[in-house]
């Protein structure tokens, strides 16, 4: 799916002359950075998602040379299984949990993706080269946190004030999918670009958690 499937749409989309707006992920880097990674950073994944994902973007450029990928990170939103879903649960149910707090990124409300993509797309519409609108662009909201930091957020806006949220390391659970450890993305090329507004981590999660409790 992530490689196969991306591959056909690339060359669908060379047949009629269409453009995508491909989705990609911060899977595709390792995660030993320690600044913001953007789009011209080295990629390096260490998961099989990563890998597969990586092979999607390269192929679907080589075929479809004015697509655009987006790629994004940490995305929850009211729909769906997702961590803040299921953290809102949890806290609402259990009188401790233990949270990893040595893998850093920033959350994103798959709403404010979705309006980012819409903008892209009206300037694409808009402008009088839309060649020019190719490439690769990183989009999360803004801000940086932990899994522990987005948890205990979770819970304080949604007033779970019961549950005891602990700090871990990611030692304590081994996985068997292996996560960057740092993943926040420079977005300062898609607000450029596209003039896309990218609102706070924390901001956009009080407006899902809302939504999630009415």
């Amino acid at each position: 799916i992530n490689t196969d499937a991306v591959k056909n749409l690339g060359i669908a989309a060379d047949a009629v002359g269409a453009k995508i707006i491909h989705i990609s992920t911060d899977y595709v880097f390792d995660g030993t950075n320690h600044r913001p990674y953007r789009e011209s950073d080295k990629v390096n994944p260490i998961s099989q998602y990563g890998t597969t994902k990586r092979k999607g973007e390269t192929l679907l450029l080589a075929l479809a040379p004015e697509a655009i990928i987006i790629r994004t990170a940490w995305l929850y939103s009211e729909f769906g299984k997702n961590f803040c879903k299921t953290m809102l649960n949890l806290t609402a149910t259990k009188p401790q949990l233990k949270v990893v707090f040595d893998q850093c990124g920033t959350p994103t409300y798959a709403l404010d993706l979705a309006n980012a993509i819409l903008t892209v797309i009206d300037k694409i519409k808009s402008a009088d080269d839309k060649s020019k609108y190719t490439g690769i662009y990183h989009f999360s909201n803004e801000g940086v946190c932990s899994w522990y930091d987005f948890t205990q957020m979770i819970a304080r806006i949604a007033g779970h004030t019961q549950c005891d949220i602990q700090p871990c390391y990611s030692s304590e659970y081994p996985s068997p999918v292996a996560r960057p450890a740092y993943s926040v993305l420079d977005k300062r090329t898609i607000k450029e670009t596209f003039g896309v507004k990218v609102p706070y981590w924390i901001d956009s999660l009080q407006q899902c958690i809302a939504n999630l409790l009415k």
